[in-house]
């Protein structure tokens, strides 16, 4: 008797085959890199929030290996451009090498280095932006979103991912920084009166919020 497939696997069975993205799957692996990219079916809902918001400026905190990267450059028009904050040279590299062999390489500049740092400057350069993805440290999920908030454009969307933690979040036993850190962050995308939100519940949890 045949195994029932979970809905991301039913899900993703329905999309075709990305080998720009498997490209990129591969590269993290050869490299030893762990592969915490985005959720397959996630990637495809980066790349339609991106074209559904008409977003010219997007930003990506988390570059790892630049599977989110590549979907979200995707999305942009001819005039967009996504800024990716990366802790790691090397992963900013990696990442940049595989947008350019998507042939997406002129769409990303990519700020190396503590996230709040490259925060801090993007907001001295008065830079403003549509939309957001945090995908990186999750003790600084919080943090995270209060400079989304500041930097954004009015109306512009928050992603954030991994909100489950693997269902950490949702284990009261679970009382680590990062935990208790996410929670807070979730708590936020929902009742935030400054936001409009929703966290999805398929793979390891996506929250989604539109600025008011």
């Amino acid at each position: 008797m045949m195994e029932q497939p979970t809905a991301e696997q039913y899900v993703e069975s329905l999309l075709e085959q990305d080998e720009q993205l498997e490209k990129v799957t591969k590269s993290i692996a050869d490299s030893g890199m762990r592969d915490i990219s985005v959720a397959k079916g996630y990637g495809k809902l980066l790349t339609l929030l991106v074209k559904m918001t008409g977003a010219r400026s997007v930003m990506e905190i988390g570059a790892l290996g630049g599977y989110s990267g590549i979907c979200l450059a995707r999305g942009l028009g001819e005039q967009g451009k996504l800024y990716s904050l990366e802790l790691k040279q090397e992963y900013a590299d990696m990442a940049h090498r595989n947008l350019k062999e998507a042939g997406l390489g002129d769409k990303v500049e990519y700020r190396v280095g503590e996230a709040l740092d490259s925060l801090a400057q993007l907001e001295a350069e008065g830079l403003k932006f549509d939309l957001f993805f945090i995908d990186a440290d999750k003790g600084n999920y919080p943090n995270y979103l209060e400079w989304a908030i500041k930097l954004a454009n009015p109306g512009a969307v928050i992603v954030g991912d991994n909100t489950l933690m693997h269902g950490d979040s949702m284990n009261p036993e679970e009382q680590g920084n990062r935990v208790v850190k996410m929670r807070e962050f979730n708590k936020s995308i929902a009742s935030d009166p400054r936001l409009e939100g929703v966290i999805l519940p398929a793979y390891d949890g996506l929250a989604i919020a539109r600025i008011r």
